[in-house]
């Protein structure tokens, strides 16, 4: 994956826990350029309500 969007929920989506908290790159497996990237863009996701802040109950 060469960039990743902050407007694709389903990619993004997945690297959230049942908590609504950002995984770490230990669980994720992804490498530390791509993990500040994808923190970039689940934050951007959030402050334009495409994901939320915290999980529903």
């Amino acid at each position: 994956m060469d960039h990743i969007d902050y407007k694709d929920v389903k990619i993004i989506g997945q690297f959230i826990g049942e908590r609504g908290k950002i995984l770490p790159k230990r669980l994720t497996g992804v490498c530390p350029p791509h993990q500040r990237e994808l923190k970039v863009a689940l934050k951007r996701a959030r402050n334009i309500a495409l994901l939320p802040f915290a999980a529903s109950y």
